[in-house]
């Protein structure tokens, strides 16, 4: 484990303290939320505040360049996909990868996510792990039919996926194993996926990878390694964080016992959008300042790199009143709350947005049409710190 008063003095908190993992938020707000952004001990600007957060996601002169080096990661990262680079790179990859990744083709998966779904909880009573039974499957069955693995695959990307996920934090707070096992995910990924994408130039299917390996745009394709690096992407966005999204949605309806009772009368699709705010599984991201820049009149310079914490900024007391209760109707049609974090904001908004709502609403709505009450065992959360999620969530179902 890194040292505890090394890390506290790069991030601001202390990731390690031993309440931080079960709520990370009191922490946040020791920080405060006030406009400006505060510097660590370290030299790492951060900020918790909803409006410096969206400002500075917005802004076309923060972004991933200078590459993530430095505090963040000790060596330049292989086969970076389209998340975290710049203009123009940024644009092309992300226009191409549009053309596959269509608003239809996702409309499309409610259907077959309704299915999975009846099909995970048919049968399923008394004590169970709702992770295991629901919140891993269901997103891990959609994204490999969306990209064409095979069923018989789709176990072998639960240990890369695991992997490539704890990668996401910065490599000062990852042990030595989980920096290989990362790099190792990403090469036995990638090996994987070139096999695949052979296959498919040579036998195209109606899936997403197929129609990856042959989108074009004026005469641009997407080259082996952008193409490997997109998967990737899909996977770890694609599945980690709908797992967390469905995990701590649940816990967050299970631990009021009056919000089930809501959920199911009120409309998913506003319940989801504020679970998301509420305790989002993508909790914080980092951006570097591609020229000086003054947000809120505080001199970046170049280089420089602010942590912007977007689990806190979704719970700014200036922005969202009463923050820390789930409130099922903030985003009730009509409201005009202004838009959670959860998703990014900017030209690096998330491209499966729509995906992960989906998702997430159609397990939570039939999840919840049984009767569902918290289990006894302890809760635990795993190590990960950008990413939030449950390791398990025990639960006791009653059928409808």
């Amino acid at each position: 484990m890194p040292d505890v008063l090394d890390t506290a003095g790069i991030l601001g908190f202390d990731p390690y303290d031993p309440g931080f993992r079960a709520d990370p938020y009191a922490r946040y707000r020791a920080l405060g939320a006030d406009r400006r952004p505060v510097r660590t001990p370290a030299g790492l600007w951060v900020t918790s505040s909803y409006a410096l957060c969206d400002e500075i996601l917005r802004d076309p002169l923060f972004g991933h360049r200078p590459g993530n080096g430095g505090l963040w990661r000790d060596s330049p990262v292989r086969r970076r996909s389209f998340l975290t680079m710049d203009p123009p790179d940024h644009t092309r990859l992300r226009r191409l990868v549009s053309k596959a990744f269509t608003p239809r083709l996702i409309r499309e998966l409610r259907p077959r996510a309704e299915q999975v779904v009846d099909g995970l909880l048919d049968g399923v009573e008394g004590e169970v792990d709702l992770i295991e039974a629901l919140a891993y499957p269901l997103p891990v069955i959609l994204i490999s039919e969306l990209l064409g693995v095979p069923p018989e695959d789709r176990d072998r990307f639960r240990g890369w996926s695991d992997a490539l996920a704890r990668g996401l934090d910065p490599d000062f707070l990852l042990p030595a194993d989980d920096l290989a096992r990362r790099d190792e995910a990403r090469e036995e990924f990638a090996a994987y996926f070139r096999d695949l994408a052979a296959r498919r130039r040579a036998e195209p299917r109606g899936d997403l990878l197929s129609a990856l390996v042959a989108v074009s745009d004026g005469g641009e394709v997407l080259a082996e390694e952008e193409l490997l690096a997109t998967c990737v992407l899909l996977l770890v966005a694609g599945h980690e964080t709908t797992v967390n999204l469905i995990g701590n949605g649940a816990l967050a309806l299970l631990r009021d016992p009056e919000l089930p009772a809501r959920f199911r009368a009120g409309s998913a699709a506003a319940a989801v959008h504020e679970l998301l705010r509420y305790d989002p599984p993508v909790q914080l991201t980092l951006r570097a300042a591609l020229e000086d820049r003054e947000p809120a009149g505080t001199p970046i310079a170049r280089g420089e790199m602010v942590l912007l914490l977007l689990g806190a900024a979704n719970r700014d007391p200036g922005v969202f009143p009463d923050p820390d209760r789930p409130d099922l109707s903030r985003y009730a049609e009509g409201s005009r709350t202004p838009r959670h974090l959860s998703f990014g904001a900017g030209i690096h908004y998330c491209l499966g947005a729509h995906l992960a709502l989906i998702e997430g609403q159609v397990a939570l709505r039939r999840l919840f049409r049984r009767e569902v009450a918290l289990g006894e065992a302890p809760l635990a959360y795993r190590d990960n710190l950008v990413l939030r999620g449950l390791s398990g969530l025990p639960a006791v179902v009653t059928p409808a």
